[in-house]
């Protein structure tokens, strides 16, 4: 495995439980999966559809999320958002975040 691989693997890594408060913040606003896919990438959280999909039903069957099928387009497409549980969530995770990241910035060394 090259390097660029092994860092890619730890950035997957790290990332990934990112993704569950990105989702929670950003559904604050209704959403679509696919939607939702494009802006977490355009906001520095690329995601692939096979992980998506699998979260946002397990955070919507834990009571995270919500969902409605809107049918009013050729496609229906159904929408998540957060619910009051899934924004307590996010406003520990987002607590939590913000303290490891100090902690992380603690741990710098001087030259």
């Amino acid at each position: 495995m090259s390097e660029s691989e092994i860092l890619e693997t730890h950035l997957q890594e790290l990332r990934r439980g990112t993704v569950v408060l990105a989702c929670l913040r950003l559904l604050e606003t209704p959403g679509y999966g696919y939607g939702l896919l494009e802006e977490l990438g355009d906001r520095g959280f690329p995601t692939d559809a096979n992980t998506l999909y699998p979260l946002l039903r397990r955070l919507e069957k834990q009571g995270f999320l919500t969902s409605e099928w809107n049918t009013d387009e050729a496609r229906p497409r159904k929408f998540y958002r957060t619910s009051d549980a899934g924004a307590r969530l996010a406003g520990a995770l987002t607590d939590d975040f913000h303290a490891i990241a100090t902690a992380i910035d603690g741990l710098e060394t001087e030259l």
